[in-house]
């Protein structure tokens, strides 16, 4: 049986949006208070973290140069099986060389990330300078992934094959769409900063 329209509402199930307006408040994008400000804090503690990490592979690195490496083997693990490899110093440094670039492509973009989210805190995000930080996203992700499916490709043929396997294109399809999807986003910032730029003219 279905009730009139003022018995809803009059048992509080038929809300007007005014009603709701201080349920949905909490959750807003944009400002201080927001969601966006919430993500930025995580993202300051993410980019701590790995400026750690990164600073101390790059310690790691320099100090690989004068480390003794006599008579050390690392094991290669894979799906077939392990092997074991004497360390040499050029696998080392090729190792935590990787691992430095790999760590510090990230923190680089998470320094982006968190500029633009605080122009998402101030309410601006349009703001010009969110499309070169977007392009620099998009670019050094794209040489991440491509540095990552060079090395991994090096270590399967040259220092471990057979225990290793490349990378093949299949997997690079996820990376490229990731990077694709960046700089579109690039260029919808573009064109909300144009309008934006427009419409200050205009008044």
């Amino acid at each position: 049986m279905r009730l009139p329209l003022p018995h809803l509402l009059k048992r509080g199930e038929g809300r007007t949006p005014q009603r709701w307006a201080p349920i949905t408040a909490p959750f807003r994008a944009l400002g201080p208070g927001s969601v966006s400000s919430v993500l930025k804090v995580a993202l300051d503690v993410a980019y701590v973290l790995l400026w750690l990490v990164t600073g101390l592979l790059l310690l790691l690195l320099i100090a690989a140069v004068f480390i003794p490496l006599d008579n050390v083997n690392i094991t290669v693990s894979g799906e077939t099986g392990g092997r074991q490899l004497p360390l040499t110093r050029l696998l080392l440094l090729f190792g935590l060389g990787a691992a430095t670039a790999y760590f510090g492509g990230f923190m680089l973009i998470l320094r982006s990330l968190r500029l633009i989210f605080r122009t998402l805190i101030m309410g601006d995000p349009f703001h010009p300078a969110n499309v070169r930080r977007l392009r620099q996203i998009g670019l050094i992700l794209a040489l991440v992934t491509g540095g990552v499916w060079l090395a991994q490709g090096f270590v399967a043929a040259r220092l471990a094959p057979g225990v290793m396997d490349p990378q093949g294109l299949g997997e690079l399809l996820t990376p490229v769409f990731s990077v694709l999807i960046v700089f579109v986003l690039a260029e919808v910032f573009r064109e909300g900063a144009r309008l934006r730029r427009e419409s200050e003219l205009t008044i």
